[in-house]
């Protein structure tokens, strides 16, 4: 049987609990084998983060040091140039040939992923898991093309019957955290404890300190 491995990419600019639980979720109830966090360098289609890329790192590596299946995976901050998904996921597929990888996304960004950088190709080289909110109908489904509805399903084991193709739509938690309302708190000098890891919220007040000091 292959390994199911789930793929989470985003600048984490701070990671949160709303990445962490729902991808939580996703591992659980899909039976992946792990989830491997993505921190993008240069993401295309969006301002330059607001903490640099070694920071970003750091905080997913504590994030996620308690969670035997969850993985940092450095890739896309170690190439240069824009972080399309398209080419981790090449990249991904030469490292772990036998095994399925599993893009996870969020029901907003599925909601585009026609209009990314060579989106029929990603559906060759993998599946796609769209995180809903409990009993929410997508209707974003609507406005998608015949090729991608075609493609949806709600039965997680049909994602080990092929290497890639299919659209899992996968009920979690829905937790309103944004990592822009963090930084907007904390740039009004407002606690965001209990929106993170606790190894984060103390992180990020050494780092704000250390940036005030400079």
């Amino acid at each position: 049987m292959s390994k199911l491995i789930g793929i989470l990419g985003g600048t984490f600019d701070p990671v949160h609990y709303g990445h962490l639980r729902p991808a939580l979720e996703v591992m659980q109830q899909a039976g992946l084998d792990e989830v491997r966090f993505i921190p993008n360098q240069l993401p295309p289609h969006r301002p330059q983060p607001w903490l640099d890329a070694a920071t970003r790192k750091e905080l997913v590596s504590l994030a996620i040091a308690d969670e035997p299946g969850f993985v940092l995976d450095e890739r896309e901050l170690l190439r240069d140039g824009p972080s399309y998904m398209v080419d981790t996921l090449a990249d991904l597929r030469c490292d772990f040939p036998e095994s399925t990888l599993c893009l996870i996304l969020g029901s907003d960004a599925f909601a585009g992923f026609t209009q990314w950088h060579e989106w029929q190709a990603i559906l060759g080289l993998c599946h796609i898991i769209v995180m809903t909110r409990p009993g929410a109908e997508l209707a974003s489904l609507h406005s998608q093309p015949a090729s991608i509805t075609a493609c949806i399903s709600h039965d997680a084991r049909a994602l080990r019957n092929s290497l890639h193709g299919l659209i899992l739509l996968q009920s979690v938690t829905p937790l309103d955290i944004s990592a822009s309302r963090i930084r907007e708190s904390l740039r009004q000098g407002l606690s965001v404890r209990y929106l993170l890891p606790d190894s984060i919220y103390h992180y990020l007040g050494q780092y704000l300190e250390g940036q005030h000091a400079i």
